[in-house]
């Protein structure tokens, strides 16, 4: 059984391809357009989907994935394994809520803190009774280089390159040290926070980012890039098999 699990966010289309438990692939979609995904199921010929989106998406794909399969959208009224005693729970991305539905998956009633490097850093912390308690969000990669354009007079874009020299010895390198090397500080220093706070909590990190920050970090992570896709198919899982 094929599923395909769809993951709008603020910066890119994606859509990971499941064969039955198991992640095949990953593709960017080129817009949210009818044309495009009328090829991408008549490609993968699809029994489920699952939508998470962040964006004022077009309605037209929505419809069309109901119509064409057994389709699921996430959002906080999806059934979760999770309760979330937090203000406002109906506001949680729905990002957010795949990345810890696939924390619990691998480490059930353990401390986890999930960590998403995309538009926005978002740190998320579920615990042991499965109780998503809140985080934090902070800008991503790509909107500090934007920012740092955008708010001077002669500062230029940079492109992001992992091998940045501590020291920067031009405003290119200079920039991308301030910026990435910053960022694995920052996250570092958040663990470390939350460490003072809990005791014995798994670290994931995921997200478009991830291969800049992986080996900065001094803190043991569990590194995966498809942690959000494995939280969407068990969503998708879990919702046909609860539906009544």
């Amino acid at each position: 059984m094929t599923t395909l699990c769809f993951d709008f966010g603020n910066t890119r289309l994606k859509c990971a391809v499941f064969i039955n438990k198991d992640f095949s692939e990953e593709f960017v979609l080129e817009n949210d357009s009818v044309a495009v995904l009328e090829g991408v199921l008549q490609k993968y010929q699809p029994h489920r989907a699952i939508l998470s989106s962040v964006i004022d998406h077009n309605p037209d794909f929505e419809e069309l994935l109901e119509q064409a399969t057994t389709f699921h959208k996430l959002s906080y009224d999806s059934k979760l394994p999770f309760t979330s005693p937090v203000g406002k729970p109906q506001t949680i991305g729905a990002d957010r809520l795949a990345m810890v539905v696939a924390a619990i998956n691998l480490f059930p009633h353990q401390h986890n803190l999930i960590i998403g490097l995309g538009t926005c850093i978002t740190y998320n912390f579920v615990n042991k009774y499965h109780q998503f308690i809140g985080g934090s969000i902070s800008p991503g990669m790509e909107m500090r280089f934007k920012s740092l354009e955008y708010y001077t007079a002669k500062l230029p874009i940079v492109e992001p390159d992992w091998n940045f020299p501590l020291l920067g010895y031009d405003t290119k390198t200079n920039i991308q040290s301030g910026v990435i090397a910053g960022m694995a500080k920052e996250i570092d220093g958040i663990i470390d926070l939350y460490k003072e706070k809990f005791n014995n909590f798994n670290v994931h990190l995921t997200g478009g980012d991830i291969a800049f920050f992986g080996t900065l970090l001094k803190n043991k992570i569990f590194a995966d890039p498809t942690l959000i896709y494995k939280g969407l198919y068990a969503i998708s899982e879990y919702n046909q098999h609860t539906k009544t």
